[in-house]
């Protein structure tokens, strides 16, 4: 069973910066579509980024395009997820997240076997 432990969450001001990471117990981020997820308060789970197992970004037409930036380093099986000018909208719980195929063709959770307990982001 593979696990997925993300870190760097935490509360910042608007304006700043985290990077989040995800740390696998498997060598899957570089034979998987690697993404992240993010559930913020009152709205449903919306993929925000993926990357797949050459290492092709993806972005979601989200509120965060443009912002962020996800990466890997297959040596360390760690997945990260930078975001830029944080704003209280992006407030929320972020979840890394393994998909069952190596292409980045859908944001669908069905489609994505493993899960993250995920680390949270608040802004203010």
């Amino acid at each position: 069973q593979v696990q997925l432990v993300e870190s760097g969450g935490g509360s910042v001001q608007a304006g700043g910066s985290l990077r989040l990471s995800c740390v696998a117990s498997a060598d899957i981020t570089r034979t998987r579509c690697m993404a992240w997820f993010r559930n913020s308060t009152g709205q449903e789970r919306e993929g925000v980024a993926a990357i797949d197992k050459i290492a092709r970004a993806h972005y979601s037409e989200s509120s965060m395009k443009g912002r962020i930036t996800i990466s890997k380093d297959n040596a360390k099986d760690t997945l990260y997820l930078q975001i830029d000018d944080l704003k209280p909208e992006d407030s929320g719980m972020y979840y890394c997240a393994a998909r069952g195929a190596s292409w980045c063709t859908s944001y669908r959770e069905d489609e994505y076997s493993f899960w993250g307990q995920g680390t949270q982001v608040t802004v203010s």
